[in-house]
């Protein structure tokens, strides 16, 4: 790799980071290929591309087929995906409409619901290990998706005469 310059060695590189995906893994193949003899591990030593993408794009090169690149499998799942049943729950303790059902009344105070309120009533009555739920910021976004909006919330319970109290 010495007959190489370092401006060149730089350009290469630098190609390389503006590419992504299968042209990403032809591109540092060929490179690998024709200045490196195919050694994967030159081409991790030398540029700083990883062995594993370099030897990916040699098959593929080879083959002619194109691995496909599962990006939705990437970083970490949304928290009702990992907790099927804490919609459900969630929807237990609150209505659609925002609006608590009167078995957790004790723990909400001056009728305003909160995430950190519901994340307790889940761990407290559902169940939920601590460890399990996210924190609060997180079961804020998750109420959120499921719909649910605390600035304007109030708690809600019927009357005996069946009307919502105020």
């Amino acid at each position: 790799m010495s007959d190489i310059s370092e401006a060149v060695r730089s350009i290469l590189k630098n190609a390389a980071k503006k590419l992504s995906g299968a042209e990403k893994r032809e591109f540092i193949a060929e490179v690998t290929l024709e200045l490196l003899d195919g050694n994967a591990r030159k081409a991790e030593r030398e540029f700083g591309w990883g062995r594993e993408t370099v030897k990916k794009g040699m098959r593929e090169l080879k083959t002619r087929i194109r691995c496909l690149d599962n990006f939705a499998a990437r970083g970490n799942k949304r928290t009702e995906d990992k907790l099927p049943r804490l919609a459900d729950d969630i929807q237990e303790i609150l209505a659609p409409n925002g609006c608590v059902n009167p078995r957790y009344f004790s723990y909400f105070k001056k009728n305003r619901p909160a995430p950190i309120v519901v994340r307790k009533i889940l761990v407290d009555d559902f169940g939920y290990d601590e460890d399990q739920l996210p924190n609060q910021h997180t079961m804020g976004l998750v109420l959120h998706r499921l719909g649910y909006q605390f600035e304007n919330t109030r708690i809600c319970y019927e009357r005996k005469g069946g009307e919502p109290a105020d």
